[in-house]
C-alpha cells in the first residue's frame, strides 16, 4: 500500500471541533484513571496505549477489580470491561461533554465502580468545567477514525525507534493532557524542575514529569494553537546549539515559537517510504541531543552509538 493509503489525510480544519471535544472526552477517562492508579515515575501510569482500533487505558484498579476503558474509533463506542466479564458502552456521536461526562459517570456506577475526579480540564486555556461544558459538542466519525489510523501508523514507528535505545525510556503512550502520542528516552541525569506555566497544571506535577534529562518526541494532530498535524521533538533541559541542528531530514525544521523540531505530518503521509522518513528525523535529532549534552550513548544505545 502506499504511504498516502496508510497514512490517512487529517487537515484539523475539517475536524478542528470534534478534535476539541475528543480532547476532553479523553480527559474524562484519563482523570479516573489518574484517580485509581498508583504514581508511576514521570505520571505513566495516566496514560493510554495505541490500540489497533483507537486508544485503550487498561486494567484500572478498583477494589480487589480492574477495568478497562476503550475508545474504539472503529465502531465508535467507548467500552468499560471488567475484570469479572461485565461491560457498559457509550456510543460516540455527537454530544456535549457534560452530556458525556454524565453518561460515562453514569455507566462506571453501573457496574459498582464509584469514583470521583477534579472536573476541571487540564493543559487547556480557558477551560470548561466537564460537567458545565456545552460548547463542545462535536464527533466527526470519518475523522475520528482517520485519527485512530494515524495513531496506528505513528505508533508502530514510535515503537520501532524505541526498540534502538536501552537506557530508560517511556512506553510508546499517549497523554491526554495534551492530546499527544509520546516516547521519551533519559540520559539517567537529573534536571531542574520547570518554570513555565501549564493551565490548570500544578508545577509540581509537571516537575514530576521533568524530574531528569530527556529527549522527548511524538504526534499530535495540531489542537492548541498549531494548526497542522505534526511530528515533534524536544530536549529538556534544551543544551546549547540545538536548535542550530542541521538535519538530515529537508522537511523537518527547529519552530522557535514552539522550542521543538517539527516534521509536518503531511510530509510523512505524502513521502515515498514515509516510515524511513520518520525515523531519520527521530534519529537526528535524538543524536542531535545526545551528543550536545553529552550522553554516554555507548552505553545507552542499542550496538553503541549507532542506534
Amino acid at each position: 500500500m502506499s504511504g498516502q493509503a496508510l497514512w490517512p489525510d487529517l487537515p484539523l480544519s475539517a475536524w478542528s471541533d470534534t478534535c476539541e471535544t475528543l480532547h476532553r472526552w479523553t480527559q474524562i477517562a484519563g482523570k479516573v484513571r489518574l484517580a485509581l492508579t498508583p504514581l508511576v515515575n514521570h505520571w505513566w501510569n495516566v496514560t493510554f496505549y495505541v490500540s489497533s482500533r483507537g486508544l485503550v487505558a487498561p486494567a484500572n484498579p478498583y477494589r480487589g477489580r480492574s477495568f478497562d476503558i476503550a475508545f474504539d474509533f472503529v465502531e465508535h463506542q467507548l467500552r468499560i470491561v471488567t475484570s469479572e466479564g461485565r461491560i457498559e458502552s457509550l456510543a460516540l456521536a455527537p454530544m456535549s461533554v457534560a452530556d458525556f461526562y454524565a453518561a460515562f459517570m453514569a455507566r462506571l456506577r453501573r457496574l459498582d465502580i464509584d469514583v470521583h475526579i477534579w472536573t476541571m480540564p487540564s493543559e487547556i486555556e480557558a477551560a470548561v468545567p466537564f460537567d458545565q461544558d456545552r460548547a463542545h459538542a462535536q464527533y466527526d466519525r470519518e475523522y475520528a477514525t482517520r485519527f485512530g489510523q494515524a495513531l496506528v501508523q505513528a505508533a508502530q514507528v514510535m515503537t520501532e525507534f524505541r526498540a534502538r535505545f536501552i537506557g530508560k525510556a517511556s512506553p510508546v503512550h499517549f497523554f491526554w493532557g495534551s492530546f499527544d502520542l509520546a516516547v521519551t528516552r533519559f540520559s539517567g541525569r537529573t534536571a531542574p524542575p520547570p518554570q513555565s506555566e501549564t493551565p490548570h497544571v500544578a508545577k509540581w506535577v509537571m516537575a514530576e514529569a521533568y524530574s531528569h534529562e530527556v529527549s522527548s518526541c511524538g504526534f499530535w494532530p495540531g489542537n492548541g494553537g498549531y494548526g497542522r498535524a505534526a511530528f515533534y521533538v524536544y530536549a529538556y533541559p534544551e543544551p546549547a546549539g540545538y536548535g542550530d541542528t542541521r538535519l538530515g531530514t529537508a522537511a523537518g525544521f527547529y519552530d522557535k515559537n514552539v522550542g521543538q523540531f517539527i516534521l509536518p505530518y503531511d510530509a510523512v503521509r505524502e513521502a515515498r517510504n514515509p516510515d524511513a522518513l520518520l525515523l531519520g528525523f527521530l534519529q537526528d535529532t535524538y543524536a542531535a541531543v545526545a551528543d550536545l549534552a553529552k550522553w554516554d550513548r555507548r552505553a545507552l544505545e542499542r550496538g553503541g552509538a549507532l542506534g
